[in-house]
């Protein structure tokens, strides 16, 4: 079945494509979704990446998908291979099928202990590119991974992420090809802060043809602070800050300056990116500070 969201035909038409993210937090409270919506909606925004347990226990992506398109923000649910089995993650597939979300993006996931809950057990029945597959084979052969047919539209758009500083550049290439192969419609990158090394990548992207097979679009994410890019640095090996950005970010002065810096850090990574050969697109890591967005898009001139 062809994938049929706002999304899948922003990307068909060739447009370059903004999308965003919410981090779902620990509550019950609809109204922290519902402002979301509000700072989203008609921003230029073609979907929104939901996060899965990100940092653990918090609200259900697929809950607040569901009430995301509810709001009318087309929203991208995400999947971490880390908290389920191969039954439970084809269950909550055809679920948000049900729920008409159209939009799914595979990832393994962090590793427990990075989200607070060591002493939880960790799944990885499947990885990342065979619950691509597996979310293909749903779409275009209407049956489950064992081969059960099942009833209804399920029109998902694929999703993966990418590591542009994962080295060595020809195995990075050889990862990102085997998603792609898999059935990847789209790829998403992890934050981008250093432009030199993230255009060698999108010149070896091109070179094997993965740009013309899916939309690359690059993670860029408004640091706050010179401590907030330590900590991210210090945690998350994903995130590659060079020298000269904590530099600009330190020498700024007080918190409010240095938080204005980060914003035209952001504004000019966005910029710079923009001119690289073969991004399809801008992805918003907004790090849980989603109503900034508008103040985001604004600064760069993105609406």
């Amino acid at each position: 079945m062809k994938p049929d969201s706002k999304l899948a035909q922003k990307i068909e038409k060739g447009e370059f494509v903004l999308t965003a993210e919410l981090l779902p937090q620990a509550q019950t409270d609809g109204q922290a979704v519902l402002a979301v919506s509000k700072a989203l909606s008609g921003n230029g925004i073609a979907a929104v990446n939901v996060a899965d347990n990100h940092y653990g226990i918090v609200m259900s992506s697929m809950a607040a998908s569901a009430a995301l398109t509810r709001d009318g923000v087309e929203p991208v649910f995400q999947m971490v291979t880390r908290d389920r089995n191969r039954i439970a993650l084809q269950s909550d597939l055809m679920g948000a099928a049900f729920l008409g979300i159209k939009n799914v993006l595979c990832l393994t996931g962090y590793h427990q202990s990075l989200t607070g809950n060591e002493a939880s057990a960790n799944v990885f029945d499947i990885d990342s590119i065979q619950l691509i597959a597996l979310v293909k084979r749903m779409r275009d052969e209407g049956c489950l991974l064992e081969g059960t047919a099942f009833t209804g539209e399920f029109g998902m758009l694929i999703g993966a992420v990418a590591n542009p500083f994962m080295t060595p550049l020809e195995l990075n290439m050889i990862r990102l090809a085997k998603k792609v192969e898999a059935g990847a419609d789209f790829i998403q990158t992890h934050a981008i802060f250093d432009i030199e090394k993230f255009e060698a990548w999108m010149t070896a992207a091109c070179r094997e043809g993965i740009t013309e097979k899916a939309a690359i679009l690059a993670g860029v994410m408004p640091l706050d602070s010179a401590d907030e890019a330590k900590k991210h640095g210090d945690m998350f090996t994903d995130f590659v800050i060079p020298d000269n950005v904590l530099e600009r970010l330190e020498g700024a002065g007080n918190a409010e300056a240095q938080k204005q810096e980060g914003l035209a850090i952001f504004a000019e990574t966005v910029q710079k990116l923009k001119t690289i050969k073969g991004l399809r697109g801008i992805h918003i890591l907004s790090g849980g500070k989603e109503t900034r967005i508008p103040e985001l898009l604004a600064a760069v001139e993105l609406k």
